[in-house]
């Protein structure tokens, strides 16, 4: 592991500012009172639309010198906006090894971070550039090209952010980004992910954090809300539907 713990020191959070979006939404507040603990290898953020876990995902690449809009560590493209209210107030504590990485030189540290709301453009920026890959994911399905990306992206021990990668994989292909997570775990890297996907929230031994009104909480894979919504609907999805296209189940 790179990264043992997320805070905020007090001194940097303003009476005002602790009053402002994101700081307001509940995992955020929580996370500036007590800091966020990484205790595995591989950590999911699970939650609804508008739950703060993609915010607390980008303050995290923010925090560790990666680039908002996605990209590999140690490189910038070009991104001149100001950092988000979170990350540029958030701190990071790293373990031994995270600590040496980050001393280094910028070029030699090891990490990506994938943000499903901005890769595709920097996706096809990217392709042909010396240090990526060779492929040209211009010419291949969204799923295909992700795919593509992981596979020569996410190989070294560094660290590994992702922004909702299900958005465009399939089922099979969500389980092929399982075992490339599950195979990170256990090579010295660290992953981060936001994600809906139950799929990918079930890579073994992983630490999942489910937040929403109540905060952030560790639940087990099969007590996430996401998995017995998905187990409910499968069963009967007429009873979800009904409530949506007025139709009896």
């Amino acid at each position: 592991m790179l990264v043992e713990r997320a805070y905020v020191p007090g001194a940097l959070l303003g009476e005002r500012a602790a009053q402002e979006w994101p700081f307001t939404v509940p995992c955020v507040r929580e996370l500036t009172e007590r800091g966020l603990e990484f205790t595995a290898p591989v950590t999911f953020l699970v939650g609804e639309n508008g739950s703060g876990k993609s915010t607390i995902v980008e303050a995290i690449a923010e925090a560790a010198g990666l680039d908002a809009q996605g990209g590999r560590a140690g490189r910038k493209y070009g991104n001149d906006r100001a950092k988000t209210p979170l990350g540029e107030v958030m701190r990071l504590d790293y373990t031994a090894a995270g600590a040496r990485m980050q001393a280094g030189p910028r070029a030699k540290r090891k990490g990506f971070f994938l943000r499903a709301e901005t890769a595709f453009g920097l996706l096809d920026f990217l392709s042909g550039m010396p240090g990526y890959w060779e492929d040209d994911v211009s010419v291949m399905s969204h799923g295909e090209g992700f795919l593509t990306v992981l596979d020569a992206m996410f190989r070294q021990p560094g660290l590994y952010l992702m922004d909702e990668p299900e958005a465009a994989l399939s089922f099979s292909s969500c389980l092929q980004l399982v075992g490339l997570m599950h195979r990170l775990g256990g090579s010295g890297a660290q992953v981060i992910c936001a994600t809906h996907s139950p799929v990918l929230a079930s890579v073994p031994g992983a630490d999942i954090i489910e937040v929403g009104d109540h905060g952030a909480g560790r639940v087990a894979w099969g007590d996430l809300d996401l998995v017995a919504s998905w187990r409910g609907f499968l069963e009967r999805p007429g009873a979800f539907l009904r409530h949506f296209t007025g139709d009896g189940a």
